[in-house]
């Protein structure tokens, strides 16, 4: 049975009471989880799992293992406080929702450019894109258009669109349904203001750095 993903359904959690649902030495399975594990760009989580460390989390099919520090004595079946660091989780939201609304102006606006990488931290997100001259040229718009979507304060949707293989999808009506299995804000309004930076790569390639305001 797979981890519940308590991310998915209230991605504001940042404390939950679980189970271990297996241990393998140092890293551990839950039963249910509210500690994202990188995936699509977008960094994991950092917090503790019963007081412990999480050194490492990450994606197995659709199981999470967590890589604990040395020490500790979790058995399966034990009950487990997770925890979260509250801060960081909601600004990778804000600042991967952000990420994702400028992703679909630029390849609305400017004829699907290859994305060639993409990342989400706290401090800032980036798009990378195969793209002749200086993609600077493209902020004024994107800067626009995007601040537009967020003071309209628009409802966030983010659903399965297949339960069984978890995959998942955002939706903004009349813009956009995009498939991703990241942690989204409910309300564009939430990201508050952004600025953008240009990063130039490598011949032919270009970077979008996005960073929040607040």
């Amino acid at each position: 049975m797979a981890t519940e993903k308590i991310f998915w359904t209230d991605p504001y959690q940042t404390e939950l009471i679980t189970t271990v649902a297996s241990v393998d030495g140092t890293v551990v399975a839950l039963n249910e989880t509210i500690f994202y594990a990188f995936a699509g760009g977008q960094e994991s989580d950092k917090g503790t799992i019963h007081g412990f460390t999480v050194q490492k989390a990450e994606k197995k099919g659709t199981e999470i293992a967590y890589t604990l520090e040395d020490g500790h004595d979790l058995k399966p079946g034990d009950e487990v406080i997770v925890e979260i660091d509250r801060i960081r989780r909601y600004r990778l939201m804000r600042l991967h929702f952000a990420a994702e609304i400028i992703l679909e102006l630029v390849y609305r606006r400017f004829n699907r450019p290859e994305k060639i990488g993409a990342h989400i931290g706290e401090d800032k997100a980036r798009l990378d894109f195969v793209w002749e001259g200086s993609i600077s040229r493209t902020f004024p718009l994107l800067e626009e258009k995007a601040q537009e979507l967020i003071d309209a304060d628009l409802p966030v949707t983010s659903e399965f669109s297949n339960e069984a293989d978890e995959e998942r999808y955002w939706e903004i009506e009349d813009f956009g349904r995009v498939a991703c299995g990241g942690t989204h804000i409910r309300r564009t309004g939430e990201i508050g203001p952004i600025t953008l930076k240009r990063n130039n790569i490598g011949k032919g390639k270009e970077r979008i750095e996005i960073y929040l305001k607040a």
